[in-house]
């Protein structure tokens, strides 16, 4: 057995931490570019606690999914204003632009040099700089990894920046920030989430470590989400959640994803898809896929275990089998009014360039059984 396990160098979680934020961040440095949603709130009141403390805080607004061309717009306003630290206020986009921004301002050289796929994939020489991430949404885990997923509107493709200097210096999660959360998007976080918990403790390089986060974050997070989607200020289910977040983040960071994430970032280089929605519609679909996958081809797999063991923990009860699965998390769908693929103008047409492009991804990768090209078309069809 051999395993890494990498996170936050300090995680802070529980209701109110926002307003210790100041004397955590207090050695970091006083120049502060704050990186922020198209919703100034949170970020005010950020600003209100730091300006006392004598910060200078320069914003960033991230009014949508992270693009390379946002993030060099940000790497020139942190040179120019000569930022010492970075802090992140918002949903995984918001932590993911911030976390690049960080990343790139003390490295030379264009965006694309260090981008996977698309780019030359040169590693980051300069460590980043400290990155602070206060996560508002209960879904990407982006406040404890060391990437950041990044759209590329020229090439079409969802990328990753990555290197171990990118895991931000502190995470702090206040759940109290995820109340008015509208129920969309809790529903579209909350489901991301879970298929970050599910996909982990399946995943062909899960550990022990990994695994106890996921045991303990499945069945929290199943159980909490349609309560805080029914009622935001379920302050019970939004601490739930939260924890779960930050658990599928810490899961994902230690293991791998599976196909539900390669068919998800292609789709959302392609369409303008919100990655938790299309994670859900895919989720029970890829989960009976390799079901079916390993029971004809490896039925002696110990995932087959695995597959049931997720079951029991989504379901509560101790027969539960992979089928009871796939009902459970189709129920989610339903009742959190998750839509269809065809929904963001996917139509069957597409199907054989999303599978190809998928099967390239790097979390296909760590799917427990490859799927073949003719199973990704029918997951992707049934999903439309």
């Amino acid at each position: 057995m051999r395993f890494e396990f990498a996170a936050a160098g300090r995680i802070l979680f529980g209701p109110g931490t926002l307003e210790e934020i100041p004397s955590l961040v207090d050695d970091l440095g006083k120049k502060a570019l704050l990186v922020h949603g198209r919703g100034r709130e949170r970020a005010r009141r950020l600003e209100e606690v730091l300006h006392p403390k004598g910060f200078e805080v320069v914003t960033f607004s991230v009014w949508g999914e992270p693009t390379t061309d946002l993030v060099e717009e940000g790497v020139r306003l942190a040179r120019d204003e000569k930022c010492r630290v970075v802090l992140g206020i918002g949903g995984g986009s918001v932590l993911d632009t911030g976390k690049a921004i960080a990343a790139l301002g003390p490295n030379d050289g264009p965006l694309l040099d260090y981008l996977e796929v698309i780019g030359k994939g040169k590693p980051l020489l300069v460590p980043s700089l400290p990155f602070v991430a206060i996560p508002t949404t209960a879904g990407t885990g982006s406040e404890v990894t060391r990437n950041a997923v990044l759209a590329s509107r020229e090439h079409g493709v969802k990328v990753s920046l990555r290197n171990a200097s990118m895991l931000p210096r502190l995470a702090v999660v206040d759940p109290l920030l995820t109340h008015s959360l509208p129920p969309t998007v809790t529903a579209s976080t909350g489901m991301d989430a879970l298929t970050q918990l599910i996909e982990p403790f399946l995943s062909n390089a899960s550990n022990p470590l990994t695994d106890s986060l996921c045991r303990e974050a499945i069945p929290r997070v199943a159980r909490a989400l349609p309560r805080a989607f029914r009622n935001g200020s379920d302050s019970r289910a939004r601490e739930d959640l939260a924890l779960g977040s930050l658990f599928s983040g810490l899961a994902l960071a230690n293991a791998r994803l599976g196909a539900v994430h390669g068919l998800a970032g292609t789709l959302g280089g392609m369409f303008p898809a919100p990655h938790g929605a299309v994670c859900a519609r895919l989720l029970p679909l890829v989960f009976e896929a390799n079901a079916q996958a390993l029971r004809s081809r490896n039925p002696l797999s110990p995932v087959l275990d695995r597959l049931a063991e997720t079951a029991r923990l989504l379901t509560g009860k101790a027969s539960a089998t992979p089928e009871d699965a796939v009902n459970r998390l189709q129920s989610l769908c339903s009742d959190l009014c998750i839509p269809s693929l065809s929904a963001f103008g996917v139509t069957s047409g597409d199907i054989p360039v999303v599978a190809a492009r998928a099967r390239k991804a790097s979390s296909m990768k760590g799917n427990p059984v490859p799927l073949t090209d003719e199973e990704l078309g029918e997951i992707l069809l049934r999903a439309l």
